[in-house]
């Protein structure tokens, strides 16, 4: 009895999680114009959402955002990783906090501090001539994503580094190798399962961040989250519900990649 109840908890749950993006899901493929007033299947609305240029261009920017934080970010991190986990422990405690303390500060709070200092960085990067006008917005936005998302891939990556051991790297130093032939050769390799899996969760995590993208763009700068929520305003479109469809499939796919690297870092 009592594990039946407790299957049936999980069961009410999990349909309460889930349900309602089941339920977008399927009126993405709705025919007609009324959001709940099925009319027959139709993939229509995705290819009008893929024609539509208020949507592909916030698309397009939410892709060199994603791409562009996920490199930065398994940069960062990995050199962070490891950095990390070959100092002494009065050295490490303080970093390491400080990198825990970026992953559960509430997101509204880091948003806030983001437009305080992006915003007067970007002027004055603006003002040397380091970066253009067009391209400012973009920039403070993969900043901003930046700083979070090293911190998961280099908790990620450390976890994978502390993991294997140093026996390969002692190896390579006896037999004559150098610290950037053995970093090349041995350890970069090894961890390359687990930089890409944090890569895939920093892409996953940018694609799709709506507050800290809120707080730092700029007023011509709209990344697809952005432009979602402010069609919302105007009510729920078919169009809308094949767009979050979209963004859910390749979040899917990036998040199910990452868990498969994962595993075989494991492994």
């Amino acid at each position: 009895m009592g594990k039946r109840l407790l299957q049936t908890h999980a069961l009410l749950v999990y349909l309460f999680l889930y349900a309602p993006i089941v339920i977008v899901v399927i009126y993405s493929f709705n025919s007609g114009r009324q959001v709940l007033n099925w009319q027959g299947f139709s993939t229509k609305w995705f290819g009008e959402a893929l024609a539509d240029p208020t949507i592909t261009e916030p698309f397009r920017n939410s892709l060199v955002i994603a791409f562009g934080a996920a490199i930065v970010s398994c940069v960062l991190g990995t050199a962070l990783a490891i950095a990390v986990s070959r100092m002494p422990q009065w050295m490490r405690v303080p970093i390491d906090s400080v990198v825990y303390m970026t992953l559960v500060t509430p997101e509204i709070v880091f948003g806030i501090a983001a437009l305080v200092f992006f915003v007067q960085a970007s002027n004055q990067l603006v003002t040397i001539g380091l970066i253009d006008e067009p391209l400012r917005g973009l920039w403070k936005i993969l900043a901003a994503h930046v700083v979070f998302n090293a911190s998961v891939v280099a908790l990620i990556v450390r976890a994978r580094f502390v993991g294997m051991g140093q026996t390969h790297e002692e190896a390579s130093f006896d037999l004559g190798a150098g610290p950037v032939k053995t970093f090349v050769q041995v350890t970069l390799p090894r961890l390359a399962p687990a930089i890409l899996a944090g890569g895939l969760l920093a892409f996953t995590f940018s694609f799709d961040d709506f507050i800290t993208s809120f707080f730092v763009a700029d007023a011509g700068t709209t990344t697809l989250p952005l432009r979602i929520f402010s069609s919302l305003r105007f009510g729920i479109s078919p169009l809308i519900n094949a767009t979050a469809v979209m963004i859910l499939g390749l979040t899917l796919i990036a998040i199910v990649l990452a868990y498969l690297v994962l595993r075989r870092t494991e492994a």
